[in-house]
């Protein structure tokens, strides 16, 4: 039995509170102070990249790319598909660009994911469409040289579920050469328990089939693509023990995987930082991707 099936109700919804990443606020102060950071950061990155905003990947209202273009135009360059947290409820791409400063300068586009959030969006729902913007980027960006995952907290759940896309569905195989994966959830099934799960209605099986835990053994031969976990220091244990549970599953399936804790950082500002080119994590994905 895992250590989370041993805990009481309120432990558990503990785990998963925004207040327990960072106890100097509430968990409404943490939510709007994040929401400020990503959105003064993204405001930043539009006035000072080359952006194609409001994309349409899909025919839904919320299917949607925004685009930052490398400041030196080539034939051929790295993507980037960034996809946000939010616990699957909160947050959208228009306040999620902040990243892209430091990956356009060095040749790199970023184009950051719209979806359906809870109650409009269900968990499988999301996983399709993010699937879907994938496929359509490499359809219309032709000149993209290989794929990079970019998650943050739910966006990494995401972002691990896109691995185990079946892409013979969308008529197109993308490169997807590395995927970064920032403090995620891989375990859906001791969400079900909690608070978060009041908006999206997961069923315990519907919460498997999205686990990427449970999809390892459909990922199949992608062991050239490179995996980064990466946790924040200060994220809770529950986050902790399902990063590394995540990265011993890839790396027993034979995966190139690797597991970063980044420290002095809590559950926020492990993703906000990325606006800054001297950040470690930063330095990483762009040290991965420059070796393509």
């Amino acid at each position: 039995m895992g250590k989370w099936q041993e805990m009481t109700k309120k432990e558990l919804e503990t785990q998963y509170s925004p207040s327990r990443w960072s106890p100097r606020l509430n968990e409404n102060a943490v939510i709007e102070a994040h929401e400020q950071v990503t959105s003064e950061g993204t405001h930043y990155a539009q006035a000072a990249t080359q952006t194609l905003l409001n994309v349409p990947y899909g025919m839904g209202e919320g299917e949607k790319l925004d685009v930052y273009l490398p400041k030196v135009h080539s034939e051929s360059f790295p993507l980037v598909l960034y996809i946000h947290g939010g616990y699957w409820q909160a947050l959208s791409k228009d306040v999620s660009g902040f990243a892209a400063v430091p990956l356009v300068t060095h040749g790199i586009a970023l184009a950051v994911v719209g979806y359906d959030v809870a109650p409009k969006g269900s968990l499988d729902k999301m996983v399709r469409q993010v699937r879907q913007s994938v496929a359509f980027a490499v359809q219309q960006y032709t000149g993209i040289s290989g794929v990079y995952l970019l998650g943050h907290s739910a966006g990494a759940h995401l972002a691990a579920m896109v691995l185990s896309t079946d892409w013979a569905e969308f008529g197109v195989v993308p490169n997807i050469k590395g995927a970064f994966l920032v403090s995620g959830i891989y375990d859906l099934e001791p969400i079900t328990h909690t608070y978060v799960n009041e908006e999206l209605h997961m069923s315990r099986e519907v919460a498997q089939e999205n686990s990427p835990l449970q999809c390892v053994p459909k990922l199949g031969d992608k062991r050239a693509c490179q995996v980064l976990i990466a946790v924040a220091q200060h994220d809770s244990p529950e986050f902790h023990r399902q990063s590394q549970e995540y990265f011993e599953a890839l790396r027993a399936a034979g995966w190139n995987s690797s597991l970063l804790d980044i420290g002095v950082t809590d559950h926020f500002d492990v993703i906000e930082n990325l606006s800054q080119e001297d950040y470690l994590l930063t330095q990483v994905m762009l040290n991965i991707i420059s070796r393509g």
